[in-house]
């Protein structure tokens, strides 16, 4: 018997929790926690303890498919390239490179992700390219930039524990990131305030000390009236604002229309009480705000964002430990997909590819004979507008889903029903490999090397424990291979580690982090611009990357949809502990989906009553994009006229129901808020 106990890092939530993958000759068996890890320190949420289920499914793809009418055949890696070469050379010729889209993906390692990007941007020479940060924490990369200079959480996981006050919004974090919900909970046994922030009565709401419950959409309208508390009573830190930071005068103008008996109004949270968390908020020694998705998914999203950011600066929690605007990244490395330029409009690192020298660097890098453009390419959902309307023809899509994750699920099939081909490359057929004409099977975690990058910027190492299941192969080997097809002569490498030194040395954020670093280390956390450096545990100490800290007058604007005579309800989304996202990986784990096996939406007992709907009854909920049916959950965890539906079940997809309204700056649907109509189902 051959035994190994490899140390990996989890695929699921932006947690990035380290563990031992016991490996029993050639099989993955199970895990094991690591005490050593800085972030889980040896414990592990129920999702990581069977992180390996999916990767023994006997659902996963082993050869490639090629599209044979209505069904799939079985291909050889030759075949299949040779189509997908011929088909993209000739959509490139015809249509030119503006006609493609490519999904990258934050499930993939960095190393994956750069070159998913560099293929989009030296082979086809498009910035047609994203990927679904687009549908979570595009508003975060865009309004901490603007205010701080650095799209990222500001501070570290470990410092979470060790705030006076914690304010949470947006964020379920006990059930999205429980690692993290762990550290909360210490810090209240030491003494910190919680001050949540939720519509929903949340298990973090029975440890918080004040639990403020707004109206779904009116973050900006709550988070002024915090702040227009805060500088009324002389609580906001004058020195910090006069040396490190700038705009604040237009930004104090708008903020004192925010008196709490007008954010009461709109929001409905109780004047006192609103006049209570500011108070609490701004007398803690150092004060930490989290939020995730409940934040940036609105068309306000950037808004919103910037409305927190302006609160740490109001109250000098910025730039020391245990402070700080913290968002939550939802999957294992979309962090890393965003700092391996996966984005339409930045180069790896965040280098604008509207900077002229930026483009210079990177065609040198890659030794291209083309120019890459000089404009942005197109967001996940302005390509399936396009793809719809037929200017978009070809798509290329790895690790995503779009046919689950993305809003308005109809159009989205419209779309992608009218390219001329799509090429998809996963480990299972997901809902939207099914509707490709070529799937290439990828490999999952455990079949490979690469690095992830958590949420709190921690670089860490994905080490490969078993063989490819099939004739599957790792992404980095994909692409690399596709590329070559296509005639390129820039994609020869040995390993992920040399792709990791190329990113080195195109990346000052990630200049200093090496495999032999990493393994030696344990983790980095960037910046980390030089192979001397120890990486950055907060940023902005001392100066903002931006170099002052920009207050923004932020105005409250409603959501794009609200309840009326038709749609009476409003409808929130969400995730929950058991499942992730698509469902394409935890849905198949026994254990997983045995604790929640389908999908059901939460209704107040008092709308039910009224409505004629008994707990587990089948209802219909429809919107203005569709109608699902599906089990009801009357439960006083939601208000009232308010309801919540996870999104992770493809059979009563929430998605059907959502709405695809975009955020002006960051592109990012409202999947937060639109209204619906409920029925029972008699």
């Amino acid at each position: 018997m051959k035994y190994e106990a490899v140390l990996t890092t989890c695929p699921y939530c932006g947690c990035g929790c380290k563990y031992y993958v016991e490996v029993v000759n050639g099989q993955a068996k199970r895990v094991m926690p690591c005490k050593e890890d800085p972030v889980s320190e040896g414990k592990l949420c129920i999702k990581g303890w069977n992180a390996i289920d999916f990767v023994n499914s006997p659902d996963r793809l082993t050869s490639p498919l090629i599209r044979d009418g209505e069904t799939f055949r079985e291909a050889t890696w030759e075949e299949a390239y040779s189509l997908i070469t011929s088909k993209f050379k000739e959509i490139k010729d015809t249509s030119g490179p503006s006609a493609f889209g490519l999904l990258s993906s934050a499930k993939t390692t960095n190393e994956e992700n750069y070159l998913m990007q560099k293929f989009a941007r030296s082979v086809i020479v498009t910035n047609n390219v994203d990927h679904c940060a687009r549908l979570c924490h595009a508003s975060t990369v865009a309004g901490l930039a603007a205010a701080f200079g650095s799209g990222a959480m500001t501070n570290s996981i470990p410092e979470v524990e060790d705030a006076d006050c914690i304010l949470i919004t947006g964020s379920n974090t006990t059930e999205q990131h429980p690692l993290i919900g762990t550290r909360i909970y210490r810090a209240k046994e030491r003494g910190a305030r919680i001050i949540l922030v939720d519509p929903r009565s949340i298990q973090l709401a029975s440890i918080a000390d004040i639990h403020l419950r707004q109206r779904p959409g009116t973050d900006v309208a709550w988070l002024n009236g915090i702040m227009n508390v805060i500088i009324n009573e002389g609580l906001a830190d004058e020195m910090f604002i006069e040396q490190r930071t700038e705009n604040y005068d237009e930004f104090l103008e708008e903020v004192m229309h925010y008196t709490p008996e007008h954010v009461e109004e709109i929001t409905g949270i109780p004047r006192n009480d609103l006049i209570d968390a500011a108070r609490m908020f701004a007398n803690a020694e150092s004060a930490s705000i989290i939020y995730s998705m409940g934040i940036t998914q609105h068309t306000t999203g950037v808004d919103n964002v910037k409305s927190c950011a302006n609160l740490a600066m109001l109250t000098g929690n910025m730039g020391k430990a245990s402070t700080g605007v913290n968002p939550l990244r939802g999957q294992n490395n979309v962090q890393g997909a965003c700092d391996l330029g996966a984005l339409p409009n930045v180069f790896p690192g965040y280098q604008a590819v509207t900077d002229p020298a930026s483009r210079e660097k990177f065609e040198k890098g890659w030794n291209m004979d083309e120019s890459i453009p000089e404009t942005p390419g197109l967001t996940v959902v302005e390509l399936l507008n396009e793809a719809a309307d037929g200017r978009i023809k070809c798509m290329y899509i790895m690790g995503e889903n779009p046919m689950i994750s993305d809003p308005d699920i109809s159009h989205v099939r419209e779309a992608l029903d009218t390219l001329d081909f799509l090429v998809v490359q996963d480990i299972f057929l997901t809902e939207t490999a099914e509707i490709a004409d070529v799937v290439l099977p990828g490999a999952s975690f455990l079949e490979k090397d690469g690095t992830f990058t958590g949420t709190d910027r921690r670089v860490q190492r994905v080490r490969k424990a078993i063989e490819p299941i099939g004739s599957s192969k790792p992404d980095w080997v994909i692409i690399s291979e596709l590329a070559r097809s296509m005639g390129s002569d820039q994609f020869d490498y040995e390993s992920p580690a040399a792709i990791q030194d190329e990113i080195a040395s195109l990346t000052p954020l990630y200049g200093g982090i090496s495999y032999q670093r990493l393994d030696e280390r344990g983790y980095l956390q960037w910046p980390c611009p030089t192979p001397d450096h120890d990486g950055t545990t907060y940023l902005h100490k001392g100066e903002f990357k931006r170099g002052k800290g920009h207050f923004f007058a932020v105005p409250y604007r409603p959501p794009a949809e609200l309840p009326d005579d038709k749609y009476p309800f409003t409808l929130t989304t969400g995730r929950i502990l058991f499942h992730f996202h698509t469902g394409t990986m935890s849905r198949r784990s026994g254990p997983l989906n045995k604790e929640v096996p389908t999908g059901y939406v939460e209704i107040h007992p008092a709308d039910a009553a009224k409505l004629g709907i008994s707990d587990g009854q089948a209802v219909r909920v429809s919107t203005r994009r569709g109608t699902i049916d599906i089990p009801a959950y009357v439960t006083d965890r939601v208000p009232e006229e308010t309801v919540f539906i996870p999104f992770h079940f493809k059979e009563c997809a929430a998605n059907l129901l959502t709405n695809p309204a975009l955020d002006p700056i960051a592109k990012i649907p409202e999947l937060k808020v639109c209204a619906c109509s409920i029925e029972a189902i008699v």
